[in-house]
């Protein structure tokens, strides 16, 4: 699990290559990702963007912005946590995520960044 905390907000990830979605003759590898979220701040807070970089083995950099995860904008409370899932097509064996989150502090508004922790994404043929 890879971990990063920014101003109380601590996010997790975990990685795992999914072989069945994947064909290596074909250049496709896809990873699966699940991201924790946990609020350790005194403040409520929303997620209101989301921003990664994407490179590949080749240094292949992708960047991929938009509102939200998967298609929300979770309010958390003070120990409150938000988990979801979601996947990366890469065209080579191995790569690497890491990005950020925009979020709003409800009672003033004030927007802050949040860190995601970079994480590898490795095939397991290539760990032997």
């Amino acid at each position: 699990m890879f971990t990063a905390t920014t101003h109380g907000i601590t996010v997790s990830v975990e990685v795992r290559y999914e072989p069945e979605h994947s064909n290596p003759a074909l250049y496709k590898y896809v990873f699966s990702y699940r991201v924790l979220i946990e609020n350790n701040s005194d403040q409520t807070v929303q997620l209101l963007r989301r921003h990664w970089h994407i490179i590949d083995g080749k240094g292949l950099h992708r960047e991929v912005e938009g509102e939200g995860v998967v298609g929300q904008q979770p309010v958390l409370r003070p120990g409150e946590s938000h988990r979801y899932s979601s996947w990366c097509p890469l065209r080579t064996p191995i790569g690497k995520m890491y990005g950020t989150y925009l979020m709003m502090r409800q009672h003033d508004h004030q927007l802050f960044m949040v860190r995601i922790p970079e994480f590898r994404l490795e095939a397991p043929q290539l760990l032997n």
